[in-house]
């Protein structure tokens, strides 16, 4: 059955001259059908620079609008409309004018892990990976509003050892994961250095070895002497981090590190997405268009 629908997604693919994107943390049989595997900003960026006519992002909702913003001329599709992100919900316009009146000379930082809208009412974009360098290039004394990931912001606070003004969000699945069950799994497997992701509570960010974005973390396991390893993160990583290391072991940080709504991209749905060229991901062009600034201003620092 799990052929047939392989072959079938070829075969539209084909057809509809269309590019599937992947996250780290969807199912690994998905993975095991992109085009390309990646974090949000990657894989928007990476089907921006092709040919193709269709995206198919298998991820959550704010990714697939990332696709939409640096893709203009394609059609943006979602295997599951449902497929969204709690910590970008945690944002929204009204919550965010309101900061912005309270902090009238304070410069808007956004994570990229959030919607359109709030986006196009950002000074600039971050990534997991640039937050340090792109916070760290505003003056010292300059107000930054973090927005929506407080635990980012924290990690972001302590490396450049200033004050932001953070927004109440968080990563319910990074924010899941306990002090006490991360020293569990460290004495289940002593010795076996310990990588999370700074969208993890500070104390869980300060007892581990080495923190990092889903591809810091990949190029950590690739590099490190390392045989055994725990992982702080989402688990659908471990499916590829298991393919490009053979003969290393990886270990969640936690078993409950698992996102329901990645997990809701599954191969029938891609397939069926392609079929009925249905649902497109789409946002006025106003939206895009204010939304697009902060993400080019990222992009030219990085």
């Amino acid at each position: 059955m799990a052929e047939n629908i392989k072959e079938n997604i070829q075969s539209l693919r084909t057809h509809r001259n269309a590019v599937i994107l992947v996250h780290n943390y969807a199912p690994g049989d998905v993975q095991d059908i992109g085009d390309f595997v990646g974090d949000s900003l990657e894989l928007a960026r990476k089907a921006a620079a092709t040919d193709a006519d269709v995206i198919v992002f298998c991820g959550v909702h704010f990714m697939a609008e990332t696709a939409a913003i640096l893709s203009p001329d394609k059609t943006v599709l979602m295997p599951d409309r449902e497929a969204g992100c709690p910590m970008a919900n945690m944002a929204t316009p009204r919550e965010l004018a309101e900061y912005r009146r309270k902090y009238p000379d304070a410069s808007v930082v956004t994570y990229v892990n959030s919607s359109a809208e709030i986006k196009a009412m950002s000074d600039i974009c971050c990534t997991s990976a640039n937050a340090v360098d792109i916070v760290g290039s505003f003056p010292e004394n300059r107000d930054i509003i973090f927005v929506p990931d407080r635990n980012l912001g924290a990690y972001v606070e302590q490396r450049l050892g200033r004050k932001l003004i953070l927004w109440p969000g968080y990563c319910p699945t990074h924010h899941r994961i306990l002090l006490e069950q991360l020293r569990e799994t460290r004495e289940q497997h002593p010795g076996a250095p310990v990588i999370v992701h700074p969208e993890c509570r500070p104390e869980i960010i300060a007892e581990a070895d080495a923190v990092g974005s889903t591809s810091q973390i990949l190029r950590y396991c690739r590099e490190t002497t390392a045989s055994e390893i725990i992982v702080g993160t989402e688990i659908g990583i471990l499916h590829r981090l298991e393919k490009e290391n053979p003969g290393k072991t990886f270990y969640p940080a936690s078993p409950i590190m698992d996102c329901p709504n990645m997990k809701l991209n599954t191969l029938e749905k891609v397939m069926w997405v392609l079929e009925d060229m249905a649902p497109v991901i789409s946002l006025d062009e106003e939206t895009a268009e204010k939304a697009r600034i902060p993400i080019e201003r990222m992009l030219e620092q990085s």
